[in-house]
């Protein structure tokens, strides 16, 4: 299925939107644009699907995770695991396997976001754990835990980083749902559904037949992108422009 193809069931729309990486004051935005479109023009079901990565570099993510656990009760508001959010977790969980990857990669600004000094434990990573887990409200670890893989609707098939080519789609690893880059980014061929994802950061959305990539750098250049499927048409809103 390639994207001049790819439709949803009438009466359907669905808003993805890319990585947030703790940019509260992005996302609050872009969830105002989206109700703003729903009253606009009114459909008979919508959904807004997240690609996952809520935490890491940007300012705010506890505030991010506090605001999309607002949200757990609508079932049209629809969260999936980033590698970030996963490695979040392990790093409360099991920090001395996990925390090179956790604090390398923007770590340090949920830590901060958290209340955690850093600078205090830049030497125990094992006292720096327990302190964020002490920190961390229970219902941020649930969240966390039991966001899922990857959703599908009609032809989109929605992930955080991609799929690889050849594996059914119902088949893919958790590891290359959340991680993968150059198989996936590099196959031109169909992945039987356009997989809409985020991971791989560019300064525009990228578009082309097989995918949609939704990752526009929102921590660094304020611009969180969302796409807007309904029939057999695509459109984008953003943040920051």
């Amino acid at each position: 299925m390639f994207l001049g193809m790819a439709t949803l069931p009438a009466g359907s729309r669905i808003y993805a939107i890319g990585d947030v990486h703790g940019r509260l004051d992005c996302l609050e935005r872009l969830f105002t644009d989206i109700q703003s479109d729903i009253q606009a023009r009114p459909v008979s079901s919508s959904k807004t699907v997240m690609l996952g990565d809520y935490v890491d570099r940007g300012p705010d993510s506890r505030g991010v995770l506090d605001f999309l656990i607002a949200q757990s009760d609508n079932p049209d508001v629809i969260c999936l695991r980033g590698n970030h959010d996963d490695r979040l977790l392990e790093f409360v969980e099991a920090p001395d396997e996990f925390s090179e990857g956790f604090l390398r990669y923007g770590g340090w600004e949920t830590l901060a976001s958290y209340g955690v000094t850093a600078s205090l434990f830049r030497r125990n990573v094992a006292n720096l754990s327990r302190s964020m887990a002490k920190r961390m409200p229970g219902s941020h670890k649930k969240f966390l835990s039991r966001l899922p893989l990857f959703y599908e609707e009609g032809d989109y098939f929605f992930c955080h980083a991609g799929v690889r080519p050849g594996v059914a789609l119902h088949n893919q690893e958790k590891h290359d749902l959340m991680w993968i880059r150059g198989e996936f980014l590099g196959f031109e061929g169909s992945f039987g559904k356009v997989v809409v994802h985020g991971h791989t950061p560019g300064i525009q959305v990228e578009v082309v037949p097989n995918r949609i990539n939704l990752d526009t750098m929102a921590f660094e250049t304020g611009r969180l992108s969302c796409a807007i499927l309904e029939g057999d048409s695509y459109n984008f809103m953003q943040t920051g422009l």
